[in-house]
């Protein structure tokens, strides 16, 4: 089998017919991807709803080819024109998602945490968009770089690579040289990012106008504030800054979890000047071949890490996917990105304190009433099918912490439960909840799918409990 690399090369352009000639592809894909590094990301309403659906028309036109073409084909004609249209259409997606960026592109990032919610050439190609999208021309940033930090990079820094070596949704990453000799990553924001942000979110409330006339547009409402909030909190690098340093505070050198040290001196709104950390995401981890062992010590620090951020830092560290963590050499692993930080105070901590002690009990009387607070469900008859679904999708997300013993996250059909009790809350648009609901389901699915990914069979239980109690966390009040 080729790799996804091999295949991704291999893809025609989106105005190629099936069927073109083998040995011109892998230079056409190439093109587009070299000619959206040199692109700036539109901006403007209108312009980035046009471009959505002009790629949305495209995609749709390219399955109603594979469906006409299929009437006269085989079984063995139809799986062919049917990976065929997928991996042009993951083309389409990735060449679009990387021009638009923003928000677009974090579609596409939460995508790659679905698997069998979408075609699998969709999810593989969209899990580029983590931490290997196309970056964007030096040329295109150098000037908003220099006003930043006061002068060109190159006479700020000891040695600074133009060519970046990881790009995002809002930024991307360049190797530098501090002029102490410490090797550093400086975090550079796309110009005009912010404005996209909020140009996809005003277009998003557009399609938001139906649901004005639900009873439950007032939980919408306030969900899709919160979502806005955490997304354009995202473009302050100052504010990640210090997210980042108080992150990099709860851990002791001894625990194996690594969070990059900030350079403050060499760091503004829109730049960030971090520490260098040398390792591998998760497929080259993977590629590796590592025993169950090292895979269940991954997983172990990585929960540990969540939750010592969660309890301890009264921070919901919301971001989650496979481009924030990275794998060491000498089994320690690296968190990344803490733009996108639910602050856990007040009436959202009570009510999580609340929503943990119930969904972890294992009594199922326990669980009901932790869901009935948490999505405002009463006793009527009417909210029957809505209390049962909820509260089947919400032990999904907690059972791993009461069940006890060794928990297989390596379990395809179990992950594939999960996200079709989440499309059938969706499509029910059973939206009834707090207004982080958005935040916490990206939270569970993003930490749920790297375990899944890592084949991860682990008791971690007690590492949570043990989080759980040094942070002063009485549970017994609960009981």
């Amino acid at each position: 089998m080729p790799t996804v690399a091999q295949l991704i090369e291999a893809l025609p352009e989106a105005e190629e017919a099936p069927g073109a000639a083998a040995e011109t592809l892998p230079e056409s894909l190439s093109a587009a991807l070299a000619d959206a590094s040199l692109r700036l990301a539109p901006t403007g309403r209108w312009r980035r709803m046009g471009l959505l659906a002009t790629l949305q028309a495209k995609i749709g036109a390219a399955y109603l080819f594979y469906w006409v073409r299929g009437w006269f084909a085989g079984a063995p004609e139809k799986e062919r024109l049917a990976a065929e249209a997928q991996w042009k259409n993951a083309a389409r997606l990735l060449d679009s998602m990387s021009y638009l960026r923003g928000a677009a592109m974090k579609v596409g990032q939460m995508l790659a945490n679905f698997p069998d919610i979408a075609p699998q050439p969709f999810i593989e190609t969209l899990e580029r968009l983590h931490y290997d999208a196309p970056p964007m021309h030096w040329s295109l940033l150098s000037e908003m770089v220099a006003n930043e930090l006061g002068d060109d990079p190159q006479h700020v820094f000891a040695k600074f690579e133009t060519r970046a070596f990881a790009a995002a949704s809002l930024g991307q990453v360049h190797r530098a040289t501090l002029p102490d000799g410490a090797q550093a990553a400086v975090k550079i924001q796309y110009p005009g990012i912010a404005r996209t942000i909020r140009d996809d979110l005003r277009n998003l409330q557009l399609f938001l106008l139906p649901a004005r006339l639900d009873k439950d547009w007032e939980y919408v409402r306030e969900q899709f504030e919160e979502l806005r909030i955490r997304l354009e909190q995202e473009t302050d690098y100052e504010a990640e800054a210090a997210a980042q340093s108080k992150v990099r505070s709860l851990f002791r050198e001894d625990e194996g979890i690594v969070v990059p040290r900030v350079y403050p001196q060499w760091s503004t709104a829109r730049v960030l000047t971090m520490e260098r950390i040398d390792g591998v995401h998760l497929d080259a981890f993977l590629a590796r071949n590592p025993t169950q062992q090292e895979r269940n010590a991954a997983a172990e620090k990585l929960v540990r890490g969540w939750f010592r951020m969660m309890y301890a830092g009264r921070l919901l560290y919301a971001d989650m996917h496979l481009g924030n963590v990275l794998f060491l050499d000498d089994g320690r692993v690296a968190l990344l990105d803490f733009g996108m930080m639910l602050p856990l105070e007040g009436e959202l901590w009570e009510d999580l304190r609340f929503m943990d002690r119930g969904m972890t009990t294992g009594r199922h009387e326990d669980r009901i009433a932790a869901v009935k607070r948490w999505s405002d469900i009463g006793d009527s008859p009417a909210d029957a099918e809505r209390l049962r679904l909820t509260e089947e999708y919400s032990d999904w997300c907690w059972r791993w912490r009461y069940c006890g013993g060794e928990f297989d996250f390596g379990d395809e059909a179990d992950f594939c439960r999960g996200i079709e009790l989440f499309v059938q809350m969706v499509r029910r648009r059973y939206s009834r909840a707090k207004r982080s609901t958005p935040i916490m389901a990206r939270h569970h699915f993003g930490g749920h799918a790297i375990l899944y990914r890592l084949q991860a069979r682990v008791d971690l239980r007690p590492i949570v409990e043990e989080e759980i109690q040094a942070a002063g966390w009485d549970r017994s009040e609960y009981a």
